[in-house]
């Protein structure tokens, strides 16, 4: 699985995406936070090969929410920190989905959306949440959303 280098981004694996590099900076945004909080290092697989964690993070918002993503998927990964299970999946139209699932009972569970710098808020989420505006020095522009999981997955 490749790291995700925060010092030195790539477009790698997400050359499709008409956002691509402003999509590479949520990513490196992302692998960056993990190794700063929790001194992870942050990989990602190609979608076709990390078929598992995507279905997963799309059962979730299709029971939760009656959410399907639109865009097909570029890339994901999933792991474990702190007692929380991870995952990530990012979108040729510049959409970063993630899961933040503690695996303890009545722990912390959330889906949360990010929007690529340039991208328009995705039709099946443009109605159900509004999006606050975030910087980063990787990103430019994030847009970010979220919801709480009540089931269990």
């Amino acid at each position: 699985m490749p790291i995700v280098d925060f010092h030195n981004v790539s477009t790698q694996g997400l050359e499709s995406s008409p956002v691509a590099d402003a999509l590479a900076g949520l990513r490196a945004n992302e692998a960056r936070y993990f190794k700063n909080k929790y001194d992870h290092v942050f990989t990602v697989e190609p979608a076709p090969e990390a078929v598992e964690v995507i279905e997963w993070v799309h059962r979730i918002l299709a029971e939760e929410r009656d959410i399907v993503i639109a865009s097909p998927p570029l890339e994901a990964t999933s792991f474990e920190v702190d007692g929380i299970r991870m995952a990530y999946v990012f979108y040729e139209s510049g959409l970063s989905i993630n899961v933040m699932y503690t695996l303890a009972d009545a722990g912390k569970r959330a889906v949360g959306f990010k929007l690529s710098d340039g991208m328009d808020v995705p039709a099946e989420l443009e109605t159900r949440f509004k999006f606050a505006r975030q910087k980063s020095k990787l990103a430019g522009t994030i847009r970010g959303s979220f919801f709480v999981i009540k089931g269990e997955y």
